[in-house]
């Protein structure tokens, strides 16, 4: 059964249990996708809305590009579980000969590639959601902030958790070029989203002040 049919409560309890997977790569792209579903909910709440008539356009853009990620963050949860598996499954693989040890070294590289390659895809997103994020604080119903706020203390979560996972996979790769395109992409990406967040949320927080009196 694919994580995303389990209830909330089968999810949480899997997550507590002595398995590994699902593990942070899971929760970083669950994180992403309520991120997503939080900017959608904002832009739903705006449209419509006679106040907010010059941001209908943008907020239908919204809704259009932030659904399908949304649901493709869903599929990454999935994707992210079935790769760890497949470096444990490397991992397991005997190595009492010489041919032995080199068929599970190779199965090791090529699992911790694609184990590293699957929170890369789920980071490489968050860079595109952190900017519907923003235009959900910017232009969103402003009775929905904390809801906008919340979306981007989300995205922010699912990206250093996805960097996390990206980074540990690396341990089982040699291929020089492949890890530092992978370091390098991993540092570009959070120093965009750290960049973008801290001033969305230094204008979610201007505005908590101001309701607040």
């Amino acid at each position: 059964m694919k994580l995303a049919d389990l209830t909330i409560t089968d999810f949480v309890r899997e997550l507590a249990s002595v398995s590994p997977a699902p593990g942070g790569g899971s929760v970083a792209a669950l994180c992403a996708g309520l991120s997503a579903a939080l900017c959608s909910m904002v832009a739903r709440l705006t449209r419509g809305k006679e106040k907010y008539r010059a941001d209908w356009q943008a907020m239908d853009n919204l809704i259009h590009q932030a659904d399908p990620l949304m649901e493709r963050f869903v599929e990454l949860m999935d994707a992210d579980t079935s790769a760890y598996r497949l470096v444990v499954d490397a991992l397991r693989l005997p190595r009492e000969t010489a041919e032995e040890q080199m068929v599970r070294k190779n199965a090791i590289e090529s699992a911790s590639r694609k184990a590293a390659e699957v929170p890369m895809e789920t980071l490489k997103y968050t860079l595109r959601l952190a900017g519907f994020v923003k235009e959900a604080v910017a232009k969103g119903n402003v009775n929905c902030i904390t809801d906008a706020g919340t979306a981007a203390l989300l995205v922010r979560t699912a990206a250093y958790a996805a960097a996390y996972n990206v980074r540990i996979n690396l341990s089982g790769i040699t291929d020089t070029v492949f890890l530092e395109n992978c370091r390098s992409e991993v540092r570009r990406i959070i120093f965009c989203i750290d960049d973008v967040i801290d001033a969305v949320e230094q204008h979610v927080d201007s505005l908590l002040k101001m309701a607040e009196g």
